[in-house]
């Protein structure tokens, strides 16, 4: 079969793809088996297939199948196609499934391993940390054919705020948990000056960042609890775990009697991604920058990259950008990609597959 890139992108961004990705997942299987290969998916509904053997080294290219809703229809003017998912993550996913079914391994063993759940539960990587072991990965993003060797960690939590609930004339202020809201966000701003930890050489500082509060539900009654949602944005050797812990006792010790708090993260049963920094001298990095002729930068957002990166070189790499000079590109209703890309990214990964499994 002779993989059209375009018509495969094309196919892909029309598919909806953000509440059930199972057209998404027939699709990859159809094409996959066309091509005279015998995929496999797995018990978190990853897509995984394989060539080559095992004698010599192992890469893996990954990136997603899922989108954000909601679906914006598939659009092309010229070589710039429009559309969910045409750079996240469906142009890298169709430049990296250019690449594996063109690449003939002499010496080693080459795996595509495509994930459901990247923009919501992040499980299908996770699992993938537990199965798989290579000694290098390519994760597909929208990086504008950049190499990207780092991105900072991410989750998500809620900080509640317990108190004294009752008429608003009678509660004392030290007992309302909504006047200890400004305790503490304050104590969230000041976070990372106060216990943080250092910036990162590469990835920079930290980032912790309130982002909703909530309380109560009429105005003559103090409630009893009072929550304000945060997002942060770790470096190492933060975890999600590690911040958590430091972060609840950070905020008890500045708790008056009177009021309690408590940090949760918010889906604390499934996976957050963690940091990663690779040295920009691994063979992986300095031979897909040669074929790209794209810079090697942090990547800045978080992606699924940090379950790898535990295991061997991990580098974010893909046709399209998260934004441009307009504004968001990525998740936004003009998100779009130039066909050019799809093609470039493609034969970078095949020239560095070709140098590292030939």
């Amino acid at each position: 079969m002779s993989f059209d890139i375009t018509t495969f992108h094309a196919e892909a961004v029309r598919t909806p793809s953000h509440e059930d990705v199972g057209a998404m997942r027939d699709l990859l299987l159809e094409t996959l088996r066309k091509a005279g290969h015998e995929p496999e998916v797995d018990a978190r509904g990853n897509v995984l297939a394989t060539r080559g053997d095992d004698d010599g080294p192992h890469y893996v290219l990954n990136t997603h199948f899922d989108t954000v809703a909601p679906h914006v229809p598939y659009e092309r003017d010229g070589d710039v196609v429009s559309g969910r998912g045409a750079c996240d993550a469906k142009g890298p996913l169709a430049a990296l499934l250019a690449a594996f079914l063109r690449v003939e391994p002499t010496a080693g063993r080459l795996t595509l391993a495509l994930t459901p759940d990247e923009e919501t539960l992040m499980t299908g990587a996770a699992s993938l940390q537990e199965t798989l072991s290579a000694d290098g990965y390519v994760v597909g993003e929208p990086t504008d054919l950049d190499v990207c060797t780092a991105a900072r960690g991410q989750c998500e939590g809620t900080v509640t705020i317990e108190g004294e609930a009752g008429h608003a004339a009678s509660v004392p202020a030290e007992r309302n948990p909504v006047f200890g809201a400004a305790d503490v966000l304050e104590a969230l701003r000041c976070y990372d000056e106060d216990v943080g930890p250092d910036a990162d050489p590469v990835l920079g500082e930290p980032k912790l960042t309130a982002s909703g509060l909530e309380a109560g539900d009429a105005p003559n009654r103090v409630p009893e609890r009072c929550r304000i949602t945060f997002d942060r944005r770790n470096v190492p050797p933060e975890t999600s775990d590690s911040f958590r812990e430091n972060l609840e006792s950070h905020l008890a010790a500045r708790t008056p009697e009177g009021r309690s708090v408590s940090v949760e993260l918010i889906r604390p049963d499934t996976p957050f991604p963690d940091p990663f920094v690779t040295d920009e001298d691994e063979p992986l990095v300095r031979t897909l920058a040669d074929a790209s002729g794209g810079v090697v930068r942090p990547f800045g957002a978080a992606t699924e990259a940090s379950f790898f990166a535990t295991d061997a070189p991990t580098v974010v790499f893909g046709p399209g950008v998260l934004a441009d000079e307009a504004g968001a590109v990525a998740h936004a209703e003009r998100e779009y990609v130039r066909l050019p890309e799809l093609e470039a990214a493609a034969d970078a990964v095949e020239r560095t597959l070709e140098t590292l499994l030939g």
